[in-house]
């Protein structure tokens, strides 16, 4: 029991332990018992909800999907096994996961009135507010899985949302192109056939490259969930007042669009293209170093991993995997990039202060590298993160303990004043 005493009143509230992480202070009597609320911006230093998906120890570099550490699921599993993971709690067994991603499958394609929905919009649309309107507009094609009371519903709703997210991802960069949207294709995996709805034309044949289809797999893995982060706790929030599953997605969206959240690995492009020539490098850094000079690194350390991102060394080596794959020569950014990562991982500067390149750093070069523009890159980490969504909003609706989300406020405005008539006022 943790112990609080208030003008002259002491009460006494129940301590919660997970399996994983600092014990938590049940705070729900606060205001019925003593009458105050708890003031806690940005809520990061609250519990707003019990989860048994994700867990994140950013002190240690630990994150854990239901208990398997990242680096493990991104070496040795598919995202299909990943997803199946962050949805059910466990991995699948072959039958389970052939079953599983047969449902996936069987859903990729959507409505064929959705194209005429992309039409309503300004070729020069950001592909982000694209999503936001159409992922939110799944509600209106898909009636019969909107009912989040029925499992069944709920299950299908799931699926939809896995399977179709990647298909509006390729459609929303296809018309900012002026390209003809291309067909999902059953023979192909999840990531291959992203990569093919994407780049594929139908005047000519288009073979996926393995191991491009292999890194983009892997972006998926790492980026599927992370805890209750701004865009999941707002998934959650949208969730509480029973809005319907698609509506929820799409509020997710829009909190990635956010440069803070989603946007990390186009700032870290950014900053590339500032530094232009691997010969500034080294005044970039000394730049960085310097406390007096508003130029800041992007793409290095983590606001909650203090240690290693664990996600990053999975990175690190596919981004080089790709590199040497497509084989490219006499790239100016690419070349500020490799020389950038070989002075932070040598620097003492960096290494005290454990300003590792983190995740975003290395997926940014792998997009660069494969040809997708810096607009497609936060597009990509909703696709990634839908199924983190999906599984957080299925256990939100589970929860015996789940309510309409509330927070509370300090308010520090004015206090109740007289009307005054508009003749009389000056």
């Amino acid at each position: 029991m943790a112990t609080v005493s208030y003008k002259g009143k002491t009460i006494e509230l129940p301590v919660l332990q997970g399996s994983c992480g600092p014990d938590v202070i049940d705070i729900r009597n606060l205001y019925s018992q003593l009458g105050v609320f708890t003031f806690d911006p940005g809520f990061t230093a609250t519990a707003s909800c019990e989860s048994k998906i994700t867990f994140i120890d950013g002190d240690e570099g630990i994150l854990l999907y239901g208990g398997y550490p990242i680096q493990d699921l991104a070496e040795k599993s598919d995202f299909m096994e990943v997803s199946y993971l962050l949805l059910y709690g466990d991995l699948p067994t072959a039958a389970q996961k052939k079953d599983f991603v047969k449902n996936i499958t069987l859903h990729t394609m959507v409505h064929e009135q959705i194209p005429t929905f992309y039409r309503g919009f300004r070729r020069d649309a950001h592909p982000m507010a694209i999503m936001v309107g159409v992922v939110g507009a799944l509600s209106a094609f898909y009636h019969d899985s909107l009912d989040i009371h029925d499992p069944r519903q709920r299950e299908i709703a799931a699926y939809r949302m896995v399977a179709k997210v990647p298909t509006l991802a390729a459609m929303a960069y296809k018309y900012s192109i002026g390209q003809p949207f291309v067909y999902p294709r059953n023979d192909l995996d999840y990531a291959s056939n992203f990569l093919h709805m994407m780049f594929s034309v139908p005047t000519e044949p288009y073979e996926v490259n393995p191991v491009l289809s292999s890194a983009m797999d892997k972006i998926l893995i790492l980026h599927a969930d992370h805890e209750q982060n701004a865009s999941t706790s707002t998934v959650r929030l949208a969730g509480s007042s029973a809005a319907n599953p698609f509506a929820c997605m799409a509020a997710g969206v829009a909190a990635l669009w956010g440069p803070a959240h989603g946007g990390a690995n186009e700032a870290a492009l950014n900053m590339l293209r500032e530094i232009r020539d691997p010969s500034r490098v080294k005044e970039f850094v000394n730049r960085a170093k310097d406390k007096n000079d508003p130029f800041r690194l992007m793409g290095f350390g983590h606001r909650v991993y203090k240690n290693y991102d664990p996600r990053a060394k999975v990175m690190r080596e596919t981004c080089h995997k790709v590199l040497k794959e497509l084989n490219i020569h006499n790239d100016p950014l690419l070349e500020v990039a490799m020389e950038l990562e070989q002075i932070a991982l040598s620097d003492p500067y960096f290494i005290e202060k454990k300003l590792y390149p983190n995740v975003d750093f290395y997926s940014g070069i792998i997009f660069k590298a494969m040809g997708i523009p810096t607009s497609m890159f936060t597009v990509i980490f909703a696709l990634a993160r839908t199924v983190g969504w999906v599984a957080q909003w299925k256990e939100m609706i589970c929860d015996p303990l789940q309510k309409i989300g509330r927070p509370r406020q300090l308010y520090t405005g004015v206090i109740e004043r007289q009307y005054v008539d508009m003749s009389q006022r000056r």
